[in-house]
């Protein structure tokens, strides 16, 4: 089943966000200027794109492992949130955490994932306790998960 979403190219020459291959889950998104990052450097890279997701759904906006990977660069507010009601540009948040080499990024280079989910809104009531749970109030680190514990 397939979701259809509005967008609007601010940015003619850019593709739409499209799937590398069938049943991923990221859309690639692409900047659509040329900037150097610099170590420990973060910097706002517009995308090209504005979307109108219906209500009900949001887009999250997720690193590329490559990037991660052979350069260091990650997102600082992974994953950022792009809301149903958002009509602006999408804008991703790099940051370069390579100690010591500045990252050349070029106009159209893909620089982040777009994963669209359905989201619900809550209700929340307010109780004096919580059910009991297997896990119960145990918190970081609690599950083990390293050969160190």
């Amino acid at each position: 089943m397939s979701l259809l979403v509005d967008v609007v190219r601010l940015d003619p020459e850019v593709p739409l966000p499209s799937y590398a291959r069938a049943g991923d889950a990221g859309c690639d998104l692409v900047t659509t200027v040329d900037v150097d990052v610099a170590p420990g450097e973060r910097v706002l890279l517009p995308t090209g794109i504005a979307v109108a997701l219906p209500e009900g759904y949001a887009a999250f906006v997720h690193p590329r492992s490559g990037l991660a990977v052979r350069h260091g660069v990650g997102l600082v507010n992974a994953p950022g949130t792009i809301d149903a009601g958002y009509r602006g540009e999408i804008k991703v948040i790099l940051v370069n955490h390579d100690l010591h080499e500045t990252v050349s990024l070029k106009r159209l280079d893909r620089v982040a994932q777009l994963v669209v989910q359905r989201v619900e809104q809550v209700v929340w009531r307010e109780t004096e306790a919580l059910p009991e749970s297997e896990r119960g109030d145990g918190g970081h680190g609690s599950t083990g998960g390293f050969g160190g514990q």
